[in-house]
């Protein structure tokens, strides 16, 4: 059973099969018993009241599993499944959608814009970008290689909030075309930002100074016996694993090295991190406003 653990909290992990739910439920079971047992040897307290379950899946299964026992029992406490956790700020739902995570997103952006507002006229276009950048961008910004894969309508809501900073900030009227305010102010849409993450992520792997459980996660071709002599290989291209559903193909073993693969082979051998990312952001700026 995998575990992440954090300053004050653990996360257990465990893929099954449909057919072996009962068996991981009982392990997950006799897993956080044994942490509970740990923690009151030393005067510890798990809190079941705060102790989550999630159960991932397509929605097949998880119809499916709507009709078995997939509660764990801890104590005298059943834990019930429920549809949305929070992992780092980040709202994860049990189909991956990650619907909830950017609604909760988009409706925080759009608060802090309604504020702003009403200090745009006492605020000039360096200190309003200065605000969007620390209030609305970050927070689009954050964790947001997790969205790779995700279709224009589920990102959709985050490119409005761009579209509505930037009229902020140039103080655009609200029918006012913003397409060339983003290339004024020299800001990517949602889906390169994302593209923009998973490469200096990969960019972190590819030169050896990424986490190592990002390090695992991604094969470069040349360690590969059957395609170490191919020209890719010499490239610093990364293998990209073949995967049977569109979830899959959002894992950033997947999505990592496919976004890594198509930059150009002069890009991928920059070393220096601060050039690498310049040059990155101009050839994504370039491609998405069909710029040459």
């Amino acid at each position: 059973m995998c575990h992440h653990s954090f300053a004050d909290d653990t996360q257990l992990l465990e893929a099954v099969q449909l057919a072996d739910v009962n068996t991981a439920r009982r392990c997950l079971e006799c897993c956080v018993t044994d942490i509970q047992e740990w923690c009151a040897q030393r005067r510890l307290q798990l809190n079941p009241e705060k102790t989550e379950l999630i159960w991932f899946g397509g929605r097949a299964n998880l119809e499916l599993l709507q009709a078995m026992d997939i509660t764990i029992r801890l104590g005298q406490v059943d834990i019930e499944p429920v549809d949305c956790v929070r992992d780092l700020g980040v709202l994860v739902d049990s189909s991956l959608s990650m619907r909830q995570h950017i609604a909760r997103v988009t409706s925080t952006c759009f608060f802090h814009l309604r504020r702003l507002r009403k200090l745009s006229r006492i605020l000039d276009i360096d200190a309003r970008k200065r605000l969007v950048c620390a209030l609305i961008l970050t927070r689009v910004d954050y964790c947001n290689s997790a969205l790779a894969g995700l279709s224009d309508s589920a990102l959709a809501p985050l490119q409005r909030v761009l579209h509505a900073a930037a009229r902020f900030v140039l103080d655009l009227r609200p029918r006012d075309h913003v397409t060339v305010a983003l290339q004024t102010l020299n800001w990517l849409p949602v889906r390169q930002r994302i593209t923009y993450k998973l490469c200096t992520l990969m960019h972190g792997v590819a030169f050896g100074y990424a986490p190592s459980y990002l390090l695992d996660a991604a094969v470069p071709l040349s360690k590969l016996p059957g395609r170490a002599h191919l020209r890719s290989a010499d490239n610093g291209q990364y293998d990209v694993p073949r995967v049977s559903s569109s979830v899959g193909s959002r894992a950033f073993s997947v999505a990592g090295p496919r976004a890594w693969n198509q930059l150009p082979t002069s890009l991928r051998q920059m070393g220096c991190v601060a050039t690498f990312k310049r040059h990155l952001k101009t050839k994504l700026f370039m491609d998405a406003y069909s710029l040459s």
